[in-house]
């Protein structure tokens, strides 16, 4: 009841109001630089830690994947075709909230003889401290910790280990799946994060290269069909029941609310976890890794959520299928159109995208963690519980899953998006002081 309360309109247009804001503040035109992201990219940084590619490839993992097939597939299921459409409103709109809320990550994270270590509870604590007064910001910023903790449980763990087991129907091979995710996890949980950096830099960028080549091949195979997926996109985001292909009987509302949602569960931008991968970046400006949180936004939702839709929506014309079985609905569709190597790759790709997505979330869950508590024994504690979540997430109904995660993610997103036009100044000057160094660079070189 919670989360449809909060999806349902609160989550969109807390989203909207501050994305609007923040594009305003920081002109988010001129900041927008693709040349200069990729020349950001190859920097080095200064100090201990990790790249900035690394912590992108981190906020990637954590973002990728699952909530791109099963999540575009459940929102076409439940909104409709026309629920693509306003994912790409939705990511429109986030790029500011993400720029903003990885540029104040990295802001005011924090420095450990292992590196920087920070994210949005940290934001809250000492980005509000002067407004609202010390120990309220920090019972705020302790607040939102405990829901970092809960989500990657649920949407980070949960639901990303019930779609890795739902690749396969079989109850056997179910439980195999489940232990082999349950034993990658453990090998990495009990080491810091330096591990944790390795294998999400390790693998995005390869199944990221897989899906997309996949995706490309039964798109461009079924091009003929393009135009009736773009009208039934554009017909059904709007309510209209003369849509074509299938679209009638989804309204307006729904396509507003499951785009919106499912594209918050596959970019998070505005529900304040991926900044604390930001965070650990020895990026020398939170200018620069606000520009990689763009990056993030874009290459999730506008690449990869719109060719998972187009695959879905041939299939649904072709096969007539709802999208409401979620990946397996993805995989069906690639194994018809591309044959079965494209299955069982795109099922590896699913089950790697899951794996990588559940140990990012268990570096934001121990992050969390330790602005509540610096005992080690309850990270060690936190890394035992994440193990056994992933064991047993295959066997649970998503229908119990999901109302939970729904309801965590609005109540993050209110929290940090009322955050982030609190502090809208400065991240406006954090992109002022970018835009300067960007010159005085551009002019000496």
């Amino acid at each position: 009841m919670l989360g449809e309360i909060l999806n349902g309109a609160v989550l969109p247009l807390s989203l909207t109001f501050c994305g609007i804001i923040l594009a305003f503040r920081v002109r988010l035109f001129r900041i927008l630089s693709p040349a200069g992201f990729f020349r950001d990219l190859k920097s080095a940084g200064t100090g201990s830690g990790t790249s900035p590619f690394v912590s992108l490839c981190t906020a990637l993992a954590g973002t990728l994947g699952v909530g791109n097939i099963a999540g575009v597939a459940t929102a076409i299921g439940s909104g409709g075709p026309g629920a693509v459409f306003w994912m790409w409103v939705g990511s429109l709109i986030s790029t500011s909230v993400k720029y903003g809320e990885v540029t104040l990550a990295v802001k005011y994270r924090r420095v450990s003889k292992e590196g920087f270590y920070g994210g949005t509870p940290y934001t809250i604590r000492d980005g509000l401290a002067d407004r609202i007064g010390r120990r309220p910001a920090a019972g705020l910023g302790g607040l939102f910790a405990v829901l970092c903790v809960v989500n990657s449980l649920v949407m980070g763990n949960l639901i990303q280990s019930n779609s890795a087991a739902s690749i396969t129907g079989d109850g056997r091979i179910r439980v195999i799946v489940c232990l082999l995710l349950a034993t990658g996890v453990a090998a990495v949980a009990v080491s810091g994060p330096g591990r944790i950096w390795k294998v999400t830099s390790a693998l995005i960028p390869v199944l990221s290269l897989i899906y997309i080549s996949l995706s490309a091949y039964v798109i461009v195979s079924n091009v003929s069909l393009l135009p009736t997926v773009f009208r039934d996109i554009f017909s059904g985001a709007f309510g209209f029941r003369a849509a074509a292909g299938g679209a009638a009987g989804f309204g307006m509302k729904e396509a507003i609310r499951f785009g919106v949602t499912r594209g918050i569960f596959s970019n998070e931008a505005g529900c304040g976890t991926s900044p604390t991968a930001h965070a650990a970046s020895n990026v020398d400006s939170p200018h620069k890794q606000g520009c990689f949180g763009i990056f993030e936004v874009v290459f999730d939702t506008p690449v990869l959520c719109t060719m998972t839709a187009a695959v879905v929506l041939i299939g649904r014309l072709k096969y007539g299928i709802t999208g409401s079985g979620g990946v397996g609905d993805t995989l069906f569709v690639f194994g018809k159109l591309a044959g079965p190597c494209a299955y069982f790759l795109t099922g590896i790709s699913v089950f790697l995208f899951a794996y990588a997505t559940v140990i990012a979330q268990l570096y934001y869950g121990r992050t969390a963690l330790r602005y509540l508590t610096p005992s080690r024994i309850a990270g060690k504690l936190f890394g035992i519980l994440t193990v056994a979540v992933s064991a047993i997430g295959g066997f649970m109904k998503p229908a119990i899953i999901w109302p939970v995660a729904d309801s965590v993610v609005g109540i993050m997103t209110v929290i940090n998006t009322a955050v982030l036009i609190a502090l809208s100044g400065a991240i406006s000057k954090e992109a002022e002081d970018g835009l300067k160094r960007r010159k005085i660079k551009r002019t000496r070189g």
